[in-house]
């Protein structure tokens, strides 16, 4: 009897854009029996357009797809006869669940971007990254010297390549560059780092939010 698999996705977590990706790395093992994204459907995203996907409407508070995702896992797990999962985030929260499923005698894998947590990736028997082949490449700019100094400086204080608390880069480049960002035109480092996407990926505003510097972007810069 051939083992029954899930594609579960944390659509407020993962870009749409991967949604084919995701599901022709599950199709290479069979085809998959339950495909499902958890999102606040009301917010316009490319999930809504996601060929092969059931979108399920998880609400609009915190983490309300990440709780919604994980009580449908167990249920599939222990009364839908699921036994492979492919679980897509790139959230540390759903270490937990990996586990527990695993517990249960299931396959977990997982899918995430670069900035997944390690301690998500060693929860599944198998990680794929996703996410830096798979973007459409941005056009190639120049990298200021300032822009090469904030590289610099993330990549000292990234671990596994998770970021740097966008919070820290005002004291640490003022310590070390004598750097002012409200000198510069976007007046704080945000709104400067959203402003050069093809350089920088940003977490969502928050106190502990970080920021990863995209090697494309900086090309054979230093």
């Amino acid at each position: 009897m051939a083992v029954r698999t899930a594609v579960l996705v944390d659509g407020d977590n993962v870009s749409g854009a991967h949604g084919a990706t995701i599901l022709k790395a599950a199709r290479a093992k069979g085809v998959p029996d339950v495909v499902r994204v958890y999102a606040d459907a009301q917010r316009n995203s490319g999930w809504h357009d996601a060929v092969g996907y059931r979108l399920i409407h998880a609400g609009t508070g915190k983490n309300a797809a990440d709780l919604l995702l994980s009580i449908d896992a167990m249920e599939l797990a222990l009364v839908g006869g699921i036994g492979t999962f492919f679980i897509a985030s790139s959230d540390k929260d759903f270490t937990h669940l990996a586990h527990r499923l695993r517990e249960y005698g299931k396959s977990v894998n997982g899918f995430g971007e670069a900035k997944t947590p390690e301690a998500f990736r060693s929860a599944c028997c198998t990680f794929v990254e996703i996410g830096s082949s798979a973007m459409p490449k941005e056009p190639a700019v120049p990298v200021s010297e300032f822009d090469r100094k904030i590289r610099a400086m993330i990549a000292a204080n990234s671990k596994k390549g998770t970021g740097m608390q966008i919070s820290q880069l005002s004291g640490r480049m003022f310590a070390q560059h004598g750097t002012r960002i409200s000198t510069y035109p976007e007046g704080n480092w945000r709104a400067y780092l959203l402003a050069r996407p093809q350089l920088y990926d940003l977490d969502p505003r928050g106190p502990e939010a970080k920021v990863r510097f995209r090697p494309q972007g900086f090309g054979n810069a230093a």
